[in-house]
């Protein structure tokens, strides 16, 4: 591989982790309170509004439903509002915003759900608001395994990123798609993939490492 392929390789993995950094990031702020919020606000819950509850989730499956491809298709509108143009890194991480979102806040309501509800009746005994529930019991006591879903989050960017190069996002999707198929050359196809499959394995061992440390943080408190 010449230095000028390989000077793109990573120039193209530089924009991949921008884009996934940010739109990870983004999602995990929209998708936060919205996971909490859906986890606690069924009938009979800390937040009960199960109305609202059924609307969000209504639009979470919906959007979670449809097919990244067609999702970035459906929302260059939206993303040249947002960003100024539909193609590009930035463009990129609208798309990837809206599409981890969803993802992220059904991830954060199952590891949310997984809490023995044993703690939060006990905390309800000694009085405590639902506001110091959620913030002093669910959230600390769900921590491991809103580490795993934010990592699984991250590695599916991954994979998503690699598909907006086919709408010129950038990234490695673009550069294997570009340089590596429309000009044939399959060692540039191969090093995308595997600097792919190295990011994604680099992702999960550390989500991993640090969902194994948070865990027996919390059983020895």
């Amino acid at each position: 591989m010449s230095p000028e392929l390989i000077r793109l390789l990573v120039q193209a993995t530089l924009d991949t982790l921008t884009m996934v950094a940010l739109a990870a990031s983004l999602g995990t702020v929209f998708g936060l309170p919205l996971g909490i919020f859906l986890a606690t606000s069924r009938r009979g819950e800390l937040l009960a509004a199960p109305f609202v509850n059924a609307v969000l989730g209504f639009v979470v499956n919906a959007t979670r439903s449809t097919p990244f491809i067609i999702l970035v298709v459906a929302i260059i509108p939206f993303t040249r509002l947002i960003a100024g143009t539909s193609i590009g890194t930035l463009a990129a991480t609208v798309p990837l915003t809206v599409a981890a979102t969803p993802f992220i806040a059904r991830l954060i309501e199952a590891a949310i759900r997984e809490v023995d509800q044993g703690l939060v009746e006990a905390a309800r005994a000694f009085g405590a608001s639902p506001f110091q529930i959620i913030g002093k019991v669910l959230i600390p006591e769900a921590l491991p395994g809103i580490v795993l879903g934010l990592t699984l989050a991250v590695v599916s960017l991954l994979g998503f990123s690699a598909m907006v190069g086919a709408v010129g996002g950038g990234g490695l999707g673009d550069l294997g798609i570009r340089y590596g198929y429309q000009r044939f050359r399959p060692e540039m196809m191969l090093a995308v993939v595997v600097v792919l499959i190295v990011l994604v394995q680099a992702v999960q061992t550390l989500g991993e490492a640090l969902a194994r440390r948070l865990n027996r943080r919390i059983r020895h408190a």
